[in-house]
């Protein structure tokens, strides 16, 4: 539990003082105003729905999973058995079992508490961000921290701006009317940052295969259709990337080939 010497810790001074911690903390903040409206909501929905007063603000630290939340709430208020409630949130959450697993490979340098408290502050937009920037790089260590200082500005901006947002909207829900709706600029806020992530083909086709795959599948209970789209989107990446590897070494081989049937002496005359 407490780690080997040649682990990192989310508390190492070399993480905190890293400009790669700066710029996943900048990364954050251009997206945090449409996070912040949609937290504000998240809160405002908890306490006009008639949760209590305490109980919304444990919740809103506690959870740090805004489809989560919302899901439970009505559940919790219908008074629904406690294995149902945990099995909805169970359900929308099933995304973060592929997110974690595409992480780990930097999250293993850490100790399995720190990791924990990782698994804690990963939301949707921190895992995009931190793999869109270091997915392919290699792992995190004691002496790569580059990817854990990155993924630690991310979730010191994403975890604050989320709880200020959402407590306020848990206190001032009477001064906040849902007529504004400011969930839709969390919508649009995770727009723009999929546009501005979505820079080749097999990017918009997975992007376009997932939100069709969410549309048909919404029908589903427990909000799935969320799991479906994550998995028809990672299931056309990796088949994309496997079509692709054959057709590039192909092409790799007829340079190879081409180069093999010039005349010597013809090289560096291109």
């Amino acid at each position: 539990m407490n780690g080997s010497p040649s682990q990192l810790s989310l508390l190492d001074r070399r993480l905190w003082r890293h400009p790669q911690r700066v710029q996943g903390m900048k990364d954050m903040a251009r997206v945090m105003p449409g996070l912040m409206a949609w937290g504000l909501v998240t809160g405002v929905a908890m306490t006009k729905s008639g949760l209590p007063l305490g109980i919304a603000l444990l919740m809103s630290l506690s959870v740090f999973a805004a489809s989560a939340q919302l899901s439970a709430v009505p559940l919790m208020l219908a008074g629904a058995p406690i294995w149902v409630v945990w099995l909805t949130a169970l359900c929308v959450n099933l995304r973060f079992v592929i997110f974690s697993a595409q992480m780990r490979a930097h999250m293993m340098c850490l100790p399995l508490r720190w990791r924990l408290a990782a698994g804690y502050l990963t939301a949707d937009v921190t895992y995009v961000l931190a793999v869109h920037r270091y997915g392919g790089k290699p792992p995190a260590s004691r002496e790569h921290v580059e990817p854990m200082a990155y993924f630690l500005g991310l979730a010191l901006v994403n975890w604050s701006g989320w709880n200020i947002a959402s407590l306020l909207g848990v206190l001032c829900a009477a001064w906040v009317p849902t007529s504004w709706g400011l969930g839709f600029a969390g919508t649009l806020a995770l727009l723009a940052l999929l546009v501005t992530l979505a820079k080749d083909r097999k990017t918009l086709w997975a992007a376009g295969l997932a939100g069709s795959a969410a549309v048909g599948a919404y029908a589903l209970p427990f909000r799935l259709y969320i799991v479906v789209a994550v998995a028809a989107a990672v299931a056309a990446g990796l088949l994309m990337e496997e079509w692709a590897q054959p057709a590039a070494g192909d092409s790799a081989d007829a340079v190879r080939g081409g180069a093999a049937k010039r005349p010597p002496g013809s090289a560096g005359h291109e």
